[in-house]
């Protein structure tokens, strides 16, 4: 499967796009899960709300309020450009941006599942030896839900790469700049003689989706046995 320069460059952009837009996310929806799976507190329906609403949202919605917000004109956008000359909108990084938005649900729903697996006798056990609670946390219970901590990332990876509705409303279709997959494809399938061209993303994207729930299931399946400690 020849692939031409333009899409090379779109699956070059889309896997820069998808690591960036993970790594970014990651820490903070590791805080978010273990906050909604330990911590009681007022809000905590509303909070759990506005963590999944992009799975409900449509993502043209999402990417308007993104275009709204970190616009050049926004009020997050305008002070990000004044202060630190960083700009979202119309760039790959604002694509970054509303592929993370889009994965983050995923991430946080994989890591609290196998926080809220983790037995809290364990951590209450080494709290009563004067461990602090970040110690707590690093030493008792990231090593248990790291195979769901991988498989967080992965399905946000996975998200990541197929976000289409929210990055083209933000940052529009740019060629080398914001084209990623999913975009390149619909460009392609705009255009007479651009079908084997389409065919060949569609191809490349649902290796990379199949791959990605294959390796977030098995990962499942660990965090499992890990916790039932059946595994080493």
């Amino acid at each position: 499967m020849a692939l031409s320069e333009a899409e090379w460059t779109a699956l070059a952009l889309s896997l820069q796009v998808s690591l960036t837009a993970t790594l970014v996310a990651l820490p903070l929806a590791l805080w978010v899960a273990w906050v909604l799976a330990r911590k009681s507190f007022w809000g905590k329906s509303v909070l759990n709300a506005a963590v999944h609403l992009p799975l409900v949202l449509p993502p043209v919605v999402i990417g308007y309020l993104l275009l709204i917000g970190f616009g050049r004109n926004g009020p997050v956008g305008a002070l990000l450009y004044d202060w630190f000359g960083i700009s979202f909108a119309f760039r790959w990084t604002g694509a970054a941006l509303a592929a993370g938005i889009m994965g983050f649900p995923l991430m946080v729903r994989a890591i609290r599942l196998a926080i809220e697996a983790v037995d809290p006798r364990l951590e209450q056990a080494a709290a009563t030896l004067g461990t602090p609670g970040h110690a707590i946390f690093a030493r008792v219970t990231l090593p248990l839900i790291l195979p769901g901590v991988l498989a967080g990332a992965v399905m946000g990876f996975a998200k990541a790469m197929g976000e289409f509705g929210a990055t083209i409303t933000f940052v529009a279709n740019i060629p080398g700049q914001t084209q990623t997959l999913p975009s390149a494809i619909y460009a392609f399938l705009q255009v007479p003689g651009g079908e084997g061209a389409a065919a060949r993303l569609v191809a490349l994207a649902l290796i990379v989706a199949l791959g990605a729930v294959v390796v977030s299931e098995w990962l499942a399946r660990r965090v499992a046995r890990r916790i039932a400690g059946q595994d080493a």
